[in-house]
């Protein structure tokens, strides 16, 4: 039923988006940009009027393509070339401070820090090791372009591969946007056996009427995420790796594990998110607004893991030899009502309540060792909510909760902000917050050809407290002190019979993060410096992080060519301190905890020179220069190498039409 449902909604996209009558097309011109000597301004577009004001010229500012996220937060395009720039210029288009991406780019990531902010109240999918690519809901925007915008992303992956992303938005009126985006990526990689390829596909759709009273956000992904695995390298083989013997400089003469595994993420989903003001302020004096949202989500996910032939020295006994095939499907069916109110006096307050479908689990009833494990973890849950927004004498006050009234799956969070502007650099704010919720999906009900790797748990909820205080000054520094405590916290980790396996933590665990970011200028010349300070206060030893993790970059900054050029250089220094680092397990996609192997403290150095001219942001990277000179003894997870010395570049490019 869920799939005519999603066809049904597919085809009603489709056809919305076809039925709007284009616009007529502007012949738009891009035009020189002022920037400080140290940063890029913002650019303009301009386009010639009409025959009769044929001399005179409209500037179309940048700032008028606006980027509206789903909370329908909104900020504009920006073509600055900065050092945050450099570090979002990755395979996930995002900062990847606090992760250790693994040889391969497409690949996994180890986690350095966690953060135990979500607050979804539901269980998730699982297999997180695949998600660091994967766009949720959230991570889609929309858009409002004055005139066709592209842009252009594309970098050097590792051997017979490139990595690009897509993206057009044009308006067809000034009521109707569209847009396309594709993100693909596909590296063979170094090492045997870890091919990447990826796809990330996004449609999105935004409708306002002429008196925006009913406003529309709509979008539709597809997504698959494939890496060949070879569950790292053999223990007989890492002292050839860490030899430097030049022998071995090709690392495709290196023996892994396995060359005949495979695992695939597979997702798609529909999102409908639509308002509608039944009141609305008369005047600038009125100030009462009524609205009515409705927010719907359909989303199927399949993650699944083939081999030709059943490694059992690695996973443990399968109950086939040849052609292990293992699926795990979860669909989910969400709709939330809701009710906002605002007044100048009382402030914005929402009430909300969703209703969730779940089907998650396989197609088949598994026996072992005379215990049934089931096939299907299928209900409905109905939760409530509500959110609170108001400012007051200087504080920017928000609160919100949440709570599953019916269903097989209790939750609930409760969450307060405060914020305070101090002064015009200094602002102040702190946040506490509560929350329970039932872990993953596959922590609860997992099935596999493995016979280790077979389970039915019945786990409390994971409950986590959560205490942040933040100061934000360009002036002096960017302070965050964030404290939690954990409660029945489930984790993977190897049980006896070399199987990976979830379990539930019995003791309460604490964990402090300290993050300090400034960054120093003289001149042209800067140093920005991200420090992250971790202890973990934890009698089982389930919960592993580096105490130090640091990024410190110094750079150089100015114009040439008579200020045709903007250009950036320098060197990234990066390093995070030893600690018993997570291994991997490609069969679940998870990473499990283990206490046997200390990693890290090794320096990653990185030199760049990137150079912006017009909307042209151009990108050469030296990546991990000093492993020409030191000892190979740098991993990203348990068996798994590190990458290489390699020289990496690319572009992003943004057109005006």
């Amino acid at each position: 039923m869920k799939k005519i449902i999603f066809t049904f909604l597919l085809f009603a996209f489709v056809g919305i988006t076809y039925a709007q009558k284009p616009s007529l097309k502007k012949s738009f011109n891009t035009d020189s940009e002022v920037e400080s000597n140290l940063s890029s301004s913002q650019d303009s577009t301009k386009s010639k009027r009409s025959k009769a004001n044929k001399n005179e010229k409209q500037k179309t500012l940048i700032s008028e393509y606006l980027i509206i996220s789903s909370t329908r937060d909104t900020t504009y395009v920006d073509t600055t070339l900065t050092i945050n720039k450099e570090y979002k210029y990755n395979y996930l288009r995002r900062d990847n401070f606090g992760l250790m991406p693994f040889a391969n780019v497409g690949q996994t990531y180890n986690s350095l820090t966690y953060s135990f902010e979500n607050t979804n109240q539901l269980p998730g999918f699982g297999s997180k090791a695949k998600h660091f690519n994967y766009l949720n809901a959230d991570d889609v925007n929309y858009y409002h372009a004055p005139t066709p915008l592209t842009e252009l992303f594309f970098k050097t992956a590792f051997t017979q591969g490139q990595q690009l992303d897509a993206f057009f938005t044009t308006n067809t009126s000034r009521q109707f946007n569209l847009s396309i985006g594709y993100k693909g990526l596909r590296s063979l990689g170094f090492y045997q056996n870890t091919l990447s390829s990826t796809g990330n596909l996004r449609i999105t759709s935004s409708y306002k009427t002429k008196n925006k009273r009913y406003v529309l956000n709509t979008h539709f992904t597809s997504q698959d995420i494939l890496n060949e695995e070879n569950g790292g390298l053999k223990e007989d083989n890492i002292a050839f790796f860490e030899s430097g013997d030049d022998d071995f400089k090709d690392r495709g003469v290196l023996e892994v594990n396995f060359e005949d595994a495979e695992s695939l993420l597979l997702g798609k989903r529909f999102y409908l998110n639509h308002s509608y003001d039944i009141l609305q302020p008369k005047d600038s004096v009125s100030s009462n607004k009524i609205q009515l949202a409705h927010i719907m989500t359909l989303e199927d996910k399949i993650y699944t893991y083939d081999q030709t032939t059943a490694n059992t020295d690695y996973f443990g006994d399968s109950f086939q030899t040849s052609n292990i095939k293992d699926r795990t499907e979860l669909e989910q069916f969400t709709n939330q009502l809701q009710l906002n109110y605002s007044n100048s006096i009382i402030g914005n307050v929402q009430f909300n309540a969703t209703h969730n479908n779940y089907n998650y689990g396989y197609d088949k009833v598994v026996v072992l060792n005379n215990i049934t494990i089931p096939n299907r973890l299928k209900g409905d849950i109905v939760s409530v909510g509500a959110k609170y927004n108001k400012q007051y004498k200087g504080f920017n006050l928000k609160g919100e909760a949440g709570l599953n009234v019916s269903g097989d799956f209790d939750g609930n969070y409760i969450s307060g902000t405060a914020s305070y502007q101090l002064n015009e650099d200094v602002k102040l704010s702190a946040n506490i917050r509560h929350k329970s919720v039932a872990p993953d999906f596959n922590t609860l009900l997992f099935q596999s050809s493995y016979k280790n790797y077979n389970w039915r748990n019945q786990f409390d909820n994971i409950k986590t407290q959560k205490l942040v205080f933040n100061v934000q000054s360009d002036k002096y520094a960017n302070l965050t002190l964030d404290f939690n405590t954990i409660n029945d916290y489930v984790y993977f980790a190897k049980n006896e019979d070399d199987g990976v396996k979830a379990f539930q933590n019995a003791s309460p665990i604490t964990y402090l993060k300290v993050k300090l970011q400034k960054e120093i200028r003289y001149k042209n010349f800067a140093l920005d410096n991200t420090i992250l300070y971790q202890n973990v206060k934890d009698d089982s030893n389930v919960l592993n992080v580096p105490q130090i993790v640091t990024r410190n970059t110094l750079y150089y900054s100015n114009h040439i060519f008579k200020k045709a050029m903007f250009l950036q250089t320098g060197v990234i220094f990066n390093y995070f301190s030893a600690y018993n680092m997570d291994g991997y397990d490609p069969l679940i996609a998870e990473f499990y905890t283990q206490n046997d192997q200390e990693l890290g403290a090794f320096p990653r150095l990185d030199f760049f020179v990137n150079a912006k001219i017009r909307q042209t942001r151009i990108y050469l990277k030296v990546e991990h220069f000093n492993a020409l000179f030191s000892d190979p003894t740098y991993y990203s997870a348990p068996n798994q190498p590190f990458r290489d010395f390699t020289i990496r570049f690319g572009l992003v490019w943004n057109f005006f039409l």
